[in-house]
């Protein structure tokens, strides 16, 4: 495995991206930074190359993965009967932290979609996963040539939003990282279903439910049962090994004396533990505004699932359209 920038710079480098191209045209895995999260990246066109993604992140194999492209203008060829909902979603939002699920079209196979009838399509903005999709086309003189990357962590556990976050996490199992410094959203894309009419939400992110439905003119409710599998939704996901629980702010300082026996890691606002008993070993503050909790949400659970604790105990944040993504991750994470 080989860095490329490890100083964290945020300008694009040539060099480090044409180094990309090459493990990437021998069928290795690259890791590369996205406005979300750090994704680990295989030619999606490679079965083999894509079923290497799952064997460095443990991942199952039925478990689907998303298709990273350069331009909408590859949407045809991932996808079929790709319906005027979408097209108008990929103009707004595109590029950015949005993937839509589509049904599939033949090039898309089985080791992308898990065996699925629908592909998870989104097009990144961070300029590093833009000049790689970039490169890849023109090295492979195809407008529609993509990238599968999942997020560059062991499967179900915390995502990464550094490079060093991956260093430590996958290692060797990787043959480059390039290190576009801190990733600016910091947590998943928002996902949505599109393959089979009405439009829903599979998983909730940076684009609100509020900003879709003001784009698509019509309520974007939660995906039922019948929902095809995405990542990110299992009911387990996202989580430090430490466990996790959620506590509500009115609640947190009577919890935290009930544990008098566990050592905790806290993350809660001032105003919910004025004290700091001697039994928490670390005590964070998270952020106000919800993109800038997002934005260091990963990060905080990092340091707290390393702080020598047998429990985290985090603050439930507040109610609120702005706030669905954060509160879902932490669902999933105490799970």
């Amino acid at each position: 495995m080989s860095a490329a920038m490890s100083d964290a710079a945020k300008p694009v480098d040539a060099v480090a991206i044409a180094r990309a191209i090459e493990v990437l045209t021998r069928g290795g895995l690259v890791v590369v930074p996205t406005e979300t999260v750090y994704g680990l990246a295989a030619d999606a066109d490679s079965a083999s190359a894509v079923r290497a993604i799952f064997a460095a992140k443990g991942r199952p194999a039925d478990h689907p993965v998303i298709v990273h492209i350069e331009s909408e203008a590859a949407l045809d060829a991932w996808a079929r009967d790709v319906p005027t909902t979408a097209r108008s979603l990929a103009a707004t939002f595109w590029p950015g932290p949005l993937t839509l699920v589509l049904a599939r079209s033949t090039r898309a196979h089985d080791a992308l979609t898990g065996g699925q009838p629908t592909v998870g399509l989104r097009c990144p903005a961070h300029p590093w996963a833009r000049a790689l999709l970039a490169a890849w086309c023109a090295a492979r003189a195809d407008v529609a040539a993509a990238l599968a990357a999942p997020s560059a962590n062991a499967f179900g556990r915390i995502s990464p939003t550094t490079a060093e976050h991956v260093h430590a996490e996958l290692g060797e199992r990787v043959d480059l990282i390039l290190d576009g410094g801190a990733c600016p959203v910091g947590i998943e894309s928002t996902i949505v279903d599109l393959a089979t009419g009405a439009p829903r939400l599979l998983r909730p992110g940076a684009i609100t439910r509020a900003q879709l439905e003001a784009t698509l003119g019509v309520a974007v409710p939660d995906a039922g049962v019948d929902a095809p599998r995405a990542p990110g939704s299992l009911e387990r996901h996202y989580a430090p090994r430490v466990p996790l629980e959620l506590v509500e702010s009115r609640r947190l300082s009577a919890r935290i004396n009930e544990l008098r026996g566990e050592k905790l890691a806290v993350l809660a606002e001032v105003s919910a533990l004025l004290d700091w008993p001697v039994h928490v070993v670390l005590r964070l503050v998270p952020p106000v505004a919800p993109p800038e909790y997002a934005r260091r949400l990963y990060a905080l659970l990092r340091q707290l699932d390393a702080a020598g604790a047998t429990r985290i105990v985090i603050a439930w944040p507040p109610v609120g359209g702005d706030w669905e993504a954060v509160r879902d991750r932490l669902r999933r994470a105490s799970r």
